[in-house]
């Protein structure tokens, strides 16, 4: 049987402008293509959602959101957005940068933990990408290391670049009137390796939950490994709830890393948000006195960073939906498929694409089961 052709491929849209060449990435909502841009002499990544979900308004109003997040974003570690609307057919499309390069995850894989030398540098860039983003009152809330890609700009490499704002909590001013309210309060999505705890009881989250998601990634960055073994995603979540992460001079026999390293880490992993970092900026300074080589983190000079406050409604938030692993190592970020579900992400060799999880009453009960076991065992020792 014959394979049917693309029909975006070859295929000039908004009047010329673009020049669809290739598809590099697909999944359930859409696809992505690499495209040429004749007036600027460049390649760009077009993401056009299927024709056929534009009756969907809860996908609908998830890509507009994703193309309005992005768009309002201009930190240069950002993955720019030039375009985003509707083609004649009714497809709805996001023109943005083409990057080459690789995610973290698969450079982790293919060369192994990054030294502290270069770990550092890419996660303080990551951070301060998220500042603008926190600022603007956008929290990523699905960072992991697939969601930052390296590519090489100027002759500098390992330039990180973050994606995929696919599954953003964009707060109230960010809002347009109408936009559809998702899921309701309670609910859980997100990759469960890097979910904060507050994310993994479906509550509200802060800048600070994306501050937690960046400390899981740099602790696997530079040990190779999670801060808890595993194995499956509803034991990680408990573990993100109720277990201390393990000391990084522990993780790795033979591997040692400075003092510093440790206490700044402790602390974007604790498990109360308000005993984290108040800000991006913050983690970032810590990070930057670690790989000055400090034995303590000066005063941070910057103004303290207040979460945005959602409003008495609840805050938009996009439905739970499985990662999609993209077909091209090089594409841009690919929306998920609505309604499949892929192995997770377990341990730290799977490289299988992770899944977004509703289960805030099961982690509930997970939690409470776990405090009443502890309670049980007490009784019994005596």
């Amino acid at each position: 049987m014959a394979r049917q052709q693309d029909p975006f491929i070859g295929r000039d849209i908004l009047n010329g402008q673009f020049q669809i060449l290739q598809k590099i990435g697909s999944g359930g909502m859409g696809a992505v293509y690499k495209a040429l841009q004749p007036a600027m002499n460049r390649m760009v990544a077009v993401k056009i959602l299927h024709p056929k979900l534009a009756n969907r308004k809860d996908l609908v109003s998830r890509f507009r959101r994703e193309a309005r997040a992005m768009s309002h974003l201009t930190h240069p570690n950002t993955v720019k957005v030039y375009l985003y609307g509707e083609l004649e057919d009714g497809s709805l499309y996001i023109v943005m940068e083409f990057l080459e390069g690789k995610n973290l995850n698969q450079t982790v894989r293919a060369e192994g933990p990054m030294p502290l030398e270069r770990g550092l540098p890419i996660l303080i860039q990551v951070c301060n990408a998220l500042e603008e983003a926190h600022r603007a009152g956008i929290i990523h809330r699905d960072l992991k290391p697939e969601n930052i890609f390296l590519s090489q700009q100027g002759g500098m490499r390992d330039y990180p670049k973050v994606l995929d704002f696919g599954l953003a909590k964009v707060t109230e001013r960010e809002m347009r009137p109408g936009s559809i309210i998702l899921t309701q309060e309670g609910m859980v999505f997100g990759t469960p390796e890097f979910m904060s705890p507050e994310q993994a009881q479906g509550k509200t989250l802060t800048p600070a939950s994306d501050i937690y998601s960046l400390a899981v990634i740099l602790y696997e960055v530079l040990t190779g490994k999670l801060p808890f073994d595993a194995k499956n995603p509803m034991e990680y979540i408990q573990l993100h709830v109720m277990t201390k992460p393990r000391p990084i001079n522990e993780r790795v026999p033979g591997k040692t890393f400075p003092p510093l390293l440790w206490t700044v880490l402790d602390r974007a992993l604790a498990k109360k948000l308000e005993d984290r970092y108040t800000s991006a900026a913050e983690f970032a300074h810590a990070l930057q006195a670690v790989l000055n080589g400090a034995t303590v983190v000066p005063p941070f000079g910057g103004a303290p960073m207040r979460a945005p406050l959602p409003s008495a409604q609840a805050i938009p938030t996009p439905l739970a939906q499985p990662a999609l692993a993209r077909a091209n190592p090089n594409a841009a970020p690919v929306p998920p498929p609505p309604h499949s579900t892929p192995l997770p992400r377990v341990g730290t060799n799977s490289g299988k694409p992770p899944i977004a999880l509703l289960v805030g009453v099961a982690a509930a009960f997970l939690v409470v089961g776990a405090v009443l076991a502890a309670v049980i065992m007490k009784l019994v020792m005596k």
